[in-house]
């Protein structure tokens, strides 16, 4: 009795084993699946250059994080002469479930990529060779944008200054080596709305901008925390110690529900044409990860638009400690 009902358990066991390495496989080697990328050209006109550019660098900001920042000095500005080329690096020493490259974006690094591969890119999170990439870059959210703006992104990017950069392959960690090929999904485009309609159109600039990536807490496993969307708190590691995002909920307490529209505008002005004026940001001083220097240009329609649909937001009382230096950090321990 006892040898059958062990047979019974071993063969249970197998049966687990192997369903186990068959979801695994399934996983590994089937997804994922968003389908081919669609077959566009992109007709390029001055017009459309200007108009991704201004969106590359100033609302989705993909110039920040595919160029090099110097995280030594305050806000961490871009390098000039960088644009483009790729390399920064997102490890485990700053919360990321393994080690993840930004890929070169001039032609020297997708210069053989078709428009449709660009784009399948950017909006599913699937990469020329139909592997999953890791979502740093928040490619669902640029899947909901209207096609336009991003066929817009990709002239100006063929317009970039080609520049060759040897960048390691990303190593996503176990599980997440099997977990990132579930990630990625068919685009969902929208429409764009009217800059009439403030509080749509605000939405759609916040969602491109991916302002509640940083400005919402997240779980261990990288989950937003229900109930305090745009509530702050999502904690960044910098070389000086911990930063966290803000609350920008309309909350009066903690939040920006004291803001007038003006004073909204006016701290992300501050800092346009301040690129290359930054000061060194040495040890126990308090950073931003927050790409303050490349929001600054975008226009006042635009950061207005997005003061409306903040406002719209339930008010969150959620209050930060937006830095902990490391010499803090390390005595807690």
């Amino acid at each position: 009795m006892k040898k059958r009902t062990g047979k019974i358990v071993a063969g249970v066991f197998a049966t687990l084993i192997l369903l186990v390495g068959i979801g695994l496989a399934y996983v590994k080697l089937a997804l994922p699946d968003v389908g081919p990328p669609p077959d566009i050209k992109v007709q390029a006109t001055a017009a459309q250059i200007e108009h991704g550019k201004y969106l590359a660098n100033h609302v989705a900001v993909c110039v920040d994080c595919h160029s090099t920042r110097d995280m030594t000095k305050m806000f961490g500005p871009m390098l000039s002469g960088t644009e483009g080329k790729g390399g920064e690096k997102f490890s485990p020493e700053q919360g990321f479930p393994g080690t993840f490259y930004a890929r070169n974006i001039t032609s020297a690094g997708i210069g053989n990529w078709t428009d449709g591969e660009i784009y399948r890119a950017i909006t599913t999170g699937v990469s020329r060779d139909g592997r999953a990439l890791f979502p740093v870059m928040p490619y669902k959210n640029f899947g909901q944008m209207h096609p336009d703006d991003i066929k817009d992104i990709i002239a100006y990017l063929r317009s970039l200054r080609p520049i060759p950069n040897n960048i390691p392959p990303s190593e996503p960690a176990f599980p997440m080596n099997f977990i990132v090929n579930t990630i990625p999904a068919k685009s969902e485009p929208g429409p764009k709305p009217d800059t009439t309609d403030q509080i749509a159109y605000g939405k759609y600039v916040a969602t491109f901008a991916s302002c509640g990536e940083c400005h919402t807490p997240v779980d261990g496993q990288g989950q937003p925390l229900p109930g305090l969307e745009m509530a702050g708190g999502r904690e960044f590691p910098m070389p000086t110690g911990m930063v966290r995002s803000m609350n920008i909920t309309p909350d009066q307490k903690t939040g920006i529900g004291n803001w007038t529209k003006a004073a909204f505008i006016a701290r992300f002005k501050a800092y346009a044409g301040q690129m290359n004026k930054q000061p060194a940001v040495h040890e126990g001083e308090f950073n931003s990860i927050m790409p303050w220097l490349m929001y600054a240009d975008m226009t006042e329609q635009d950061l207005g638009a997005i003061y409306d649909y903040l406002r719209t937001l339930k008010p969150v009382e959620h209050k930060v400690e937006r830095f902990t230096p490391k010499s803090k950090l390390v005595a807690s321990r």
